[in-house]
């Protein structure tokens, strides 16, 4: 038996390969001899020895005897000119079993379905991947939560919507499930806030590699977690770590969560007579989240709960999309082609050059905060709402005030009333 280098192995599957799709007519000799970087004279010299002596004779001859075991080249080509012409919408093992049958050809499968792929006739799928093994619940409720959306025609028609849905690791208990247009910074924040509110803080949070939850410098290679996003500044504010997930595998009890939502969740809303998004929600939130939860939801290993009391009172400022901007000389922001003007505060002259923080909130409101202090509001649409400052009049209505709290008998007589008495004294 004689040995090959590696150089030379590969350079006998190349051509090859390159030989095997000129035989399939997939390109043309003229086309091989120029892939392979030779004459088409001694492509020909190639192809001759090819035919002769099979796979073996495209390595160089001077290292022993062909392979008795080679195919013959015009079996090559009846097997290519079948698939081609007849069977080409067979799978490789139904054509393997069909050249046995119909056509007493009685090559092996594998081989059959390399000269296949050599010739661009077949896809050639990937490698399977590694063996991987169940990951095991986290043991208390609120130690670990997956937030995930899964794009779906939840309504029966035309109309696609992401349902966000937050899951607990050790139960499987739903906390959240609403309908949005599309999974966003607003929609995800908005989900993790009522969680918040509802069951405290919990531990960490599993998710994908989503914009809106991380950034990717390079799509494959790691999240950057030096820079954060605003979902990830929301959380990294209330002491909350995020988990990012690699592969959908990893994701696989949250994937098999989604699965069973689409199969159940289009027949309630068509049983319920439900078609808008409202109507959804509102089903979801009274009714349906609870009914999927006792289907599906099952005992933690351990008694108990991680979720903690929320140290923030603030969850208006913390859930919102922040951005830093620097006063003008004028008394104004400008934020997302938008221009606010900051009215005067008693406890300061001018914001001018100070860095403050416009505040966009989950209700389409803005503010800007200096500091603990609320400057300014304004409406969704821009209007400005008016701080409750006390103005420069104050201090003369606490006077008035006092003087109304003031016994009559201690207080000291107008002008008015004196020049009365005076009058009746003459």
């Amino acid at each position: 038996m004689k040995f090959y280098s590696e150089a030379a192995m590969e350079r006998a599957m190349k051509v090859q390969e390159v030989m095997l799709r000129a035989i399939g007519k997939r390109i043309t000799w003229w086309q091989a001899a120029e892939i392979l970087g030779m004459s088409c004279r001694s492509l020909r010299r190639w192809k001759g020895r090819y035919e002769r002596w099979g796979y073996d004779g495209l390595y160089d001859r001077r290292r022993g005897q062909p392979s008795p075991r080679r195919v013959a080249v015009a079996v090559v080509e009846e097997v290519l000119r079948l698939y081609q012409e007849q069977y080409f919408d067979l799978n490789v093992r139904h054509f393997h079993e069909k050249l046995r049958e119909e056509h007493g050809i009685r090559l092996g499968y594998t081989w059959v379905k390399r000269a296949l792929q050599g010739a661009g006739l077949v896809r050639t799928r990937r490698k399977r991947g590694p063996h991987r093994k169940r990951r095991p619940r986290r043991p208390l409720p609120g130690m670990l939560l997956h937030l995930d959306g899964s794009r779906h025609r939840w309504f029966g028609d035309d109309r696609w919507y992401d349902l966000l849905v937050v899951l607990d690791d050790a139960t499987s208990e739903i906390y959240y499930a609403q309908l949005v247009e599309e999974e966003s910074t607003r929609t995800v924040l908005q989900a993790l806030r009522a969680v918040v509110e509802q069951r405290g803080v919990f531990c960490a949070l599993y998710s994908d590699r989503a914009s809106h939850f991380f950034l990717t410098p390079k799509a494959g290679e790691p999240v950057d977690h030096s820079r954060v996003t605003q979902v990830g500044r929301a959380l990294r504010e209330l002491g909350i770590p995020m988990i990012p997930a690699y592969s959908p595998q990893a994701r696989g009890r949250s994937e098999r969560n989604f699965s069973s939502w689409q199969g159940r969740l289009p027949q309630e809303l068509r049983l319920a007579g439900i078609g808008t998004v409202e109507e959804a929600n509102r089903f979801l939130r009274e009714q349906y989240v609870e009914e999927f939860n006792r289907h599906f939801a099952v005992p933690a290993a351990e008694r108990g709960s991680a979720f903690l009391d929320c140290p923030r009172r603030d969850l208006e400022r913390v859930f919102a999309i922040q951005h830093e901007r620097v006063v003008a000389r004028d008394n104004t922001v400008s934020v997302e082609k938008r221009c606010f003007q900051i009215d005067r505060t008693p406890w300061r002259a001018t914001l001018a050059g100070c860095r403050v923080m416009v505040y966009e909130h989950l209700d389409g409101s803005w503010s800007i905060g200096y500091g603990p202090h609320t400057v300014a509001q304004y409406t969704a649409t821009g209007e400005p709402i008016r701080p409750r400052f006390r103005s420069r009049a104050a201090p003369q209505r606490r006077r008035d005030r006092v003087w109304a709290l003031t016994p009559v008998a201690l207080r000291a007589p107008s002008v008015s009333a004196q020049t009365r008495r005076e009058g009746k004294t003459k």
